[in-house]
């Protein structure tokens, strides 16, 4: 049974407190401070195969220089700084200490062996030779050891760059992400990338989690052994209470993975496991690991915040829009309905006094409030469809010609006081449409163009071909749209009614429905001024070709 490890201050005050981040950032004292784990200090004296090798061969190049200093009749000390710039490079290129030990012992037998008087023994006639091997021993030692403490120090400096790297990086990926599980992704990423060990996500859905996504160091690999039902439950249980279980912890110990939260205060948005085997994490590694949950828990935490900000503006709109609709039936329904019932209460009290040219104008005034109603429900009816897009359409190849004449039979009855004239550059000009629903575009457009104008205008409608569109205008010499109320003429419950000289104010509904049905069968509409004076709607919509079956 694997015995659980034991736990620094950083751990046992995360699980103490679970609702305090703890951020631990590197300086000198602690890079000073710093010690490998038992294990990891245990390797540093264990050799290899490879670093033996290196050691024999560099004493044997050594000795070999040695002796040809020795036949050119060199001094000894010259063959000492020989070996000892050996030891140096020895504690250099290998990974264990006891190479550098092992050396600076041999580099004193080889010399007393080989370069000492009687030469091939361990004998030396010279009393002197005692203090020069003791010397030599003690400067090849020392000269090991530093070279072996300025590697380490080199070693952990790169780690931390390395791991200082990758805490930047992790930064600016979050940033860079758009939904949950780009943020998944890259957090699982950087940690594989800065632990070197497999991991396992599962992300919050509902009241539990979701199912796993493995991130293998190799993508050969393809087992499935860190998903079985007992992680899934060590998982489950770290996101229920909010805290670090599995393995090298004291709670599911014989897990396969460490599982920690990836959460703000009580808030847990996931939860990531992380192969462990035989290999803890350092004190240094854990810290850095928090720090890159903590920083995926916060992309989480902003996500859903916005989120949530952007339901509470579309709310809010919905709010909006839909005082706006009230106050607009509320005000602009007043003035027809006040003069239908004023209307047929005149009718109904002096019917008999009424000759018949009034009794016909009363009538017709009646008329003309009630379509106007009608029209006002049918184009609310229509936007609402379309927005809610329960609006079906059938489209079919129309001809624009009769369309046009189609939608002139219910204009307004006061399109007889204007001179509308249609002109098409095609004698046979077809469009891929559906024709009950531009019908009421042009309706809407032509009783815009009648409402806002004086009597006696002229009001032109042009129709051609441009590529795979058709092009309609409906052009008026009236007073015109100001600038700056253009790039709103199509917003529902927007009028510029009340800057014209008409009694009755519009909704503003009937623009917004144009350029919802035009836009839903793939065109456009703009408007634009008519030179030399009125307004210019233009909308575009798909080219239309009659199939003949003979």
């Amino acid at each position: 049974m694997d015995m659980p490890q034991k736990r620094n201050w950083v751990e046992r005050i995360a699980e103490n407190a679970p609702d305090l981040w703890i951020h631990i950032i590197p300086d000198t004292d602690l890079t000073e401070g710093y010690r490998p784990s038992k294990k990891t200090a245990a390797a540093l004296f264990r050799m290899t195969v490879r670093d033996i090798v290196k050691t024999i061969l560099l004493l044997a190049l050594a000795t070999g220089i040695g002796l040809g200093f020795y036949q050119l009749g060199f001094t000894e000390v010259n063959i000492t700084m020989v070996y000892i710039f050996t030891v140096l490079i020895i504690s250099v290129i290998t990974t264990s200490r006891l190479c550098g030990l092992a050396a600076s012992i041999s580099t004193v037998l080889i010399f007393n062996f080989i370069f000492t008087e009687p030469r091939f023994t361990l004998q030396a006639y010279d009393s002197g030779y005692s203090i020069t091997f003791l010397i030599m021993f003690l400067a090849s030692f020392l000269t090991g050891s530093l070279a072996s403490k300025l590697k380490e120090i080199a070693k952990l400096s790169s780690q931390s760059a390395f791991r200082t790297k990758i805490l930047l990086e992790t930064n600016q990926l979050m940033q860079k992400q758009q939904d949950p599980n780009g943020v998944f992704t890259a957090t699982a990423q950087q940690l594989t990338k800065l632990l070197r060990k497999n991991l396992v996500v599962y992300p919050v859905e509902g009241s539990g989690l979701s199912e796993p996504r493995v991130f293998w160091i190799s993508e050969d690999e393809t087992n499935d052994w860190l998903c079985t039902e007992e992680e899934k439950s060590v998982a489950a249980w770290v996101k229920a209470n909010n805290k670090h279980a599995g393995a090298t912890t004291d709670t599911f110990s014989g897990a396969r993975c460490l599982y920690l939260a990836i959460r703000v205060n009580d808030q847990v948005y996931g939860v990531i496991g992380i192969q462990m085997d035989d290999v803890p994490l350092d004190s240094f590694e854990n810290s850095i690991l928090l720090s890159i949950l903590g920083e995926c828990a916060m992309a989480l935490e902003s996500m859903k915040n916005a989120k949530e900000k952007e339901k509470a503006a579309i709310l809010a709109k919905n709010e909006q829009l839909r005082a706006n609709l009230l106050r607009a039936i509320s005000h602009d329904l007043r003035t027809p309905l006040t003069s239908i019932s004023g209307n047929a209460s005149n009718l109904l009290a002096n019917y008999q006094k009424l000759d018949d040219s009034m009794r016909e104008r009363v009538f017709e005034d009646i008329y003309d409030d009630s379509m106007w109603l009608i029209n006002l429900v049918e184009n609310l009816l229509s936007v609402t469809r379309i927005e809610d897009g329960r609006m079906h359409f059938n489209f079919s190849a129309e001809l624009m010609d009769e369309v046009i004449a189609e939608a002139l039979r219910h204009i307004s009855r006061k399109g007889a006081e204007h001179t509308i004239t249609v002109h098409s550059e095609e004698e046979f000009l077809f469009a891929q449409i559906d024709a009950r629903l531009i019908v009421q575009v042009v309706i809407n457009i032509v009783d815009n163009a009648i409402k806002y104008t004086k009597p006696g205008s002229h009001i032109d409608i042009r129709m051609r071909k441009c590529g795979k569109m058709v092009e309609v205008s409906v052009a008026d010499d009236g007073p015109g749209i100001p600038d700056e109320a253009k790039p709103r003429v199509f917003d529902m419950f927007y009028s510029e009614a009340n800057r014209i000289v008409d009694s009755r104010r519009s909704l503003g509904l009937g623009l917004a429905l144009c350029k919802s049905i035009v836009t839903a069968h793939g065109g456009t509409i703009e408007v634009s001024d008519n030179i030399p004076v009125g307004t210019v709607f233009t909308f575009t919509l798909p080219a239309g070709e009659v199939e003949l079956h003979e």
